[in-house]
């Protein structure tokens, strides 16, 4: 199984290829397997892909769990 954090597209480039926001860092992904994806989405990226939107709350969700995740690896 893997677990991906969802990612924030920042910039959608013409060439089918967005910049994703992750934490201060910009990456550019490739978004030619998805349609309709629109700057503020978040997405899954595998492999340097763009495999999944996720709308918002479920974005949200899954990051509040990896922040909970990360809080309690510290102890």
């Amino acid at each position: 199984m893997c677990l991906a954090v969802p990612l924030q597209v920042e910039i959608i480039h013409k060439n089918r290829t967005a910049s994703v926001k992750q934490g201060s860092s910009l990456l550019d992904v490739d978004i030619s397997l998805l349609q309709d994806v629109c700057e503020g989405d978040y997405v899954i990226v595998h492999a340097g892909y763009a495999i999944e939107v996720l709308d918002l709350e479920e974005a949200e969700g899954r990051l509040d769990m990896f922040d909970a995740l990360e809080r309690n690896n510290g102890n």
